[in-house]
């Protein structure tokens, strides 16, 4: 996975500011069909956030290294218990954020 410059993660923040959180991260923690499910909706959104419940027993940090060490996404930023991951679509028909990205 390429990394992303700091213009590139400046447009992502502020296209993911009014999203909400999509997955949560609770006592189960951070199981392989988890992952894989976080990583087919951004397949198809290509921008999701991540909210980590105060009952789990991982922390922000033990989540965003799971993430990248097991996955090609991108933690683009983290706000207190929230994770915002990006990861381009396979599929020519979800870009719309990849394609913004690469031109910036």
């Amino acid at each position: 996975m390429e990394n992303l410059r700091g213009k590139q993660k400046r447009y992502l923040r502020s296209q993911a500011h009014h999203l909400r959180p999509l997955f949560a991260v609770g006592k189960n923690g951070l199981t392989d069909e988890w992952l894989e499910q976080l990583v087919g909706a951004l397949d198809k959104r290509e921008l999701i956030k991540v909210n980590i419940l105060q009952n789990s027993e991982v922390t922000l940090a033990e989540v965003q290294a799971a993430i990248e060490a097991k996955t090609a996404i991108t933690v683009v930023q983290t706000i207190g218990r929230v994770l915002v991951l990006y990861l381009p679509s396979a599929h020519a028909e979800n870009q719309k954020l990849s394609l913004e990205v690469a031109r910036i």
